[in-house]
């Protein structure tokens, strides 16, 4: 069994523990924290609801987040130790049962990959929904796991009581069941696992830091893929597809139909739960606070909105043309990136892959205009 060290959590909260400090910059920056899927800003408005149970159930997933970021070890600084590799170096899953607890990480082995089905209906989600992204991963980019190298996808469900989220330590997946009313089984979103184990893509590559432009990236960068995965999964065109994220773990307590869209308005709005989507889609609208690390989750809407438009722009199917280019431009970015960089980039990366002055490249052109940024 793979050795488990502790990481630094950005599950819920603001302003998450330090993992250095850039030259110049004056400010904490946080490597290779644990990404969670369910964003600050809804889990702050869930901890002032009038309804007891769901106050209850997001400030204890709030309180957890904080124990998770106090137990920073040296392993946040150096992210290529986390490779768990597969014996084989190809798909190797493993998911495991917390039987509600939260640890020792990764509980009891329930699925090896190969293995018939468990019964288990989170167990086999996670199990499914992992080997699609990893088909994703080498079929279209030709990725061999997260790392390029094997790594293996290890799952544990059932995490916590009512666990309102869902998140990659650096090593493995961890799925939360969910409160029953305003969110279910976080393993039920295709988008949602893809998401989460793009971070472990990402740590590999440009490991953006998890703060202000570059964090934003992060996460846009996963659900930019966690869409291509689902679409891809499901043959969808650009112009089929809804191009909204999680929602198929929204519980029936919600009017909220998914956490965030990449389309020009907002996913939910005054909804008593979770109150409205704070997400632009414009630089005139960026969010300029300090909460969300200085908006990670929140201005992800930007570059989102951007990859949408580009996609519309070609059409067909996303991952053909404009996912290669975002793939590619993840691959060349480096920790701190900001908007502009990854403009340019996808400009640049556009030209390489389908000439200069083409039609892919003016679409980038397009849809970086659109969210008010010029290349």
């Amino acid at each position: 069994m793979p050795s488990y060290r502790k990481k630094v959590a950005h599950c819920a909260g603001d302003q998450a523990a330090s993992g250095g400090v850039l030259p110049g910059r004056g400010r904490n920056i946080s490597h290779n924290p644990v990404h969670c899927i369910l964003p600050p800003h809804v889990l702050n408005h869930m901890a002032k609801s009038s309804d007891e149970n769901v106050r209850r159930v997001a400030i204890e997933t709030i309180a957890l987040g904080e124990a998770l970021r106090s137990m920073r070890t040296t392993l946040a600084l150096m992210p290529f130790m986390a490779a768990i590799p597969s014996p084989q170096a190809q798909k190797n899953r493993l998911v495991y049962d917390m039987k509600h607890g939260t640890a020792p990480l990764p509980g009891q082995l329930v699925r090896s990959e190969g293995q018939p089905a468990c019964g288990d209906e989170a167990a086999d989600e996670a199990y499914d929904y992992s080997g699609y992204t990893y088909d994703f991963y080498q079929k279209i980019f030709k990725r061999n796991s997260l790392d390029d190298n094997g790594m293996t996808l290890i799952s544990s469900v059932h995490y916590g009581n009512d666990f309102d989220n869902a998140f990659f330590n650096g090593e493995q997946m961890c799925y939360g069941d969910g409160d029953g009313k305003l969110f279910i089984l976080f393993t039920k979103s295709l988008d949602v696992v893809a998401h989460e184990l793009t971070h472990g893509v990402t740590q590999f590559t440009s490991n953006l830091d998890y703060y202000g432009e570059p964090g934003a990236l992060n996460e846009s960068f996963s659900d930019v893929m966690g869409q291509l995965v689902t679409q891809w999964r499901l043959n969808e065109t650009v112009d089929k597809a809804s191009w909204l994220v999680g929602h198929e773990i929204m519980g029936p307590g919600t009017k909220a139909t998914a956490l965030r869209t990449f389309k020009d308005e907002k996913a939910y709005e005054n909804d008593p739960l979770l109150g409205t989507d704070p997400q632009p889609k414009h630089m005139k609208d960026k969010y300029t606070g300090h909460s969300d690390n200085n908006g990670v989750h929140i201005n992800s809407g930007i570059p989102n909105h951007a990859f949408y438009r580009v996609a519309m722009e070609i059409g067909g199917y996303a991952w053909e043309k404009a996912g290669q280019i975002w793939y590619k431009t993840l691959l060349a970015l480096y920790r701190t990136s900001d908007f502009q960089d990854a403009a340019n980039t996808t400009y640049e990366k556009a030209a390489t892959l389908y000439g200069a002055g083409s039609m892919e490249q003016q679409a980038v052109k397009t849809g970086w205009k659109a969210v008010g940024i010029s290349v």
